[in-house]
């Protein structure tokens, strides 16, 4: 559990946008007053069956055919970590970068929660968070990671009144990615096998770079981009 020193002291820089964070029983919340949000893993468990994990886009994207598991993945734009426990309850070790302090709190009192729940353990365990600005780090890891994931933050993909409102909430703290190059670039420079990008369906390319190809969804493209080493 978050220390109350600690709430307290980011609830001190919090408190000009009217934001705060509140620790419950249920878990760590961030609130506007009217609008509050809380990462939490338990609505993932149906996602995370096998049978479903085999049919998720995400996966078939990331995963490396002819390659034993585990594979190592860098999530360079972890936000509340979902499709990070998706990898990791597939078999993969995942990597979060959470640029933004409270966002990474917030992710970080989820997965204390999580390791506490026996069907999301195993996967958790495979999860490393660490607060840092990915497009510095990626330039100076100290392996290379099989995989890249980056999904730079696009409310047009929102749709519900609801997450637009949560998305909002979020926005105060951490404004969507701007320097798509600057990301891409860092991605580059960890030398990985493949970066998979998730994109709105219909959206650019990411920085304008065609990918090798693209996994098509209902609402949600992977692009993946193929490297030889």
């Amino acid at each position: 559990m978050i220390s109350k020193d600690v709430i307290e002291q980011y609830n001190l820089k919090l408190a000009d946008r009217g934001l705060a964070l509140i620790q419950t029983d249920e878990g760590l919340s961030l609130s506007s007053g009217e609008l509050s949000i809380m990462a939490d893993f338990r609505d993932m468990l149906p996602r995370l069956k096998k049978s479903n994990l085999e049919r998720e886009m995400l996966v078939k994207a990331a995963r490396i055919k002819g390659q034993p598991m585990p594979q190592s993945l860098v999530d360079a734009t972890a936000g509340f970590g979902a499709d990070s426990l998706i990898l990791a309850a597939a078999g993969f070790d995942v990597r979060l970068y959470e640029f933004d302090e409270v966002i990474a709190l917030l992710l970080q009192d989820c997965m204390e929660r999580a390791m506490e729940i026996p069907e999301l353990k195993e996967a958790v365990g495979r999860m490393t968070l660490v607060c840092s600005d990915s497009t510095i780090a990626m330039k100076s890891l100290d392996y290379k990671p099989d995989i890249v994931l980056l999904d730079p933050m696009f409310p047009e993909r929102q749709k519900s009144a609801l997450i637009k409102k949560k998305f909002q909430l979020l926005q105060k703290l951490e404004s969507p990615c701007s320097n798509e190059e600057q990301l891409l670039e860092a991605a580059i420079a960890a030398e990985p096998k493949r970066i998979v990008i998730k994109r709105p369906l219909k959206g650019p390319y990411l920085a304008d770079k065609k990918p090798s190809y693209s996994l098509d969804g209902k609402a949600i493209r992977y692009d993946c981009m193929v490297f030889a080493r």
